[in-house]
């Protein structure tokens, strides 16, 4: 008999599953879902609506796990974001199925000794964590909260086939210039002025808004040359920006410093479509940038740093293609779809045996 999850996604999933069957959609920001049946693994999907106030996103959340309560063995969640009520329930017995999610950012101390107390209950109601990187993990064990036996490695990475679908419309030949997409955290005043000092061309796709960032402002007060162009975007478009990536000869990933892999999912694009980059140093990513020879890393802020590396990309066209090659097999053969996909289902049946 297969083993059922419960899958949690804060975003739409069905939709997505579908799309992603006709190659609209990839692979891997479903974090494997869409394989897990090779592993003998059925999924129940979570029914996701989008709701202002996280405490609204809770309650339904909640409400709709205990609602399918009997047809999962395990929930495996994309992250813990409207599902902190049933991982107490869990910490506290009183929810009896094993709770397995994604956590983003390195768990950390909290100074307020009351909120560290809550916060040491919160995590005893999740039987394990899968990290995008050993220092996520090595920084989550100095917090003294969680066996390391929980936190696990995955080794994330592009839903190869997808980008190689849209690839195949586009002559290598054809592109031409720089590219910056992505939302979250991206520091776009440093890109711009670095643009600003180069004869290069950037498109620049970001939504006007994201978090507390209006990038809009932030854009528009960086008086941008007639070199850079402007797009800004509205929801979920994966699609449409790996059409723009793909026709372009390097991406550029200029983010603020967080303590968390900002641009991941941009910089594993370029992985799969083959393509030089340009990256904000970030010591987060599993993958040693500069050491692999896929792209070149500059520090957080540093106009001068991307200057150059800019104009490095531009002046040595051979090396650039070398360096998306050297990228592209590192997918291949280390940080890919299916083998995330297939580390999660093996940590996902172990649990649900054991439980």
């Amino acid at each position: 008999m297969p083993t059922r999850i419960y899958f949690y996604h804060t975003r739409v999933t069905e939709q997505s599953y579908q799309e992603w069957k006709e190659y609209k959609f990839p692979g891997h920001l479903l974090y494997g879902m869409p394989l897990f049946e090779k592993d003998g693994i059925e999924c129940v999907m979570h029914n996701y609506k989008f709701f202002p106030k996280r405490l609204q996103l809770m309650m339904y959340a909640t409400k709709e796990i205990l609602r399918n309560y009997r047809k999962f063995n395990v929930l495996y969640g994309t992250s813990f974001r409207g599902i902190e009520l049933i991982i107490f329930l869990r910490a506290i017995g009183l929810f009896r199925k094993p709770i397995v999610i994604w956590h983003h950012t390195a768990i950390t101390k909290n100074s307020n000794k009351i909120k560290e107390a809550i916060s040491r209950l919160f995590y005893k109601g999740i039987d394990r964590m899968f990290l995008f990187s050993d220092k996520l993990i090595e920084d989550s064990m100095k917090s003294e909260k969680v066996n390391p036996s929980k936190l696990k490695l995955v080794h994330w990475g592009p839903d190869i086939e997808f980008y190689d679908h849209i690839a195949a419309s586009i002559p290598e030949s054809h592109r031409d210039g720089f590219i910056s997409t992505g939302k979250e955290n991206r520091d776009v005043v440093t890109l711009v002025n670095a643009f600003n000092q180069s004869d290069n061309n950037l498109d620049i796709y970001i939504s006007k808004e994201c978090g507390s960032i209006n990038y809009e402002e932030r854009i528009s007060s960086s008086n941008p040359g007639g070199n850079i162009s402007v797009t800004y975007t509205d929801g979920v478009i994966p699609l449409e920006l790996a059409r723009k990536v793909a026709s372009k000869e390097c991406i550029v990933i200029c983010c603020l410093e967080f303590p968390y892999t900002v641009g991941l999912t941009t910089l594993v694009e370029a992985f799969a479509l083959g393509m030089p980059f340009i990256c904000s140093r970030n010591p987060n990513f599993q993958i040693d940038i500069d050491k692999e020879g896929i792209g070149i890393t500059v520090e957080y802020g540093d106009v001068s740093g991307w200057k150059k590396a800019i104009n490095y990309i531009k002046s040595h066209p051979e090396e650039a293609r070398e360096m998306g090659k050297r990228a592209r097999k590192l997918a291949e053969e280390r940080f890919n779809l299916k083998i995330f996909a297939h580390e999660i289902a093996e940590s996902l049946l172990e649990i649900a045996k054991k439980s």
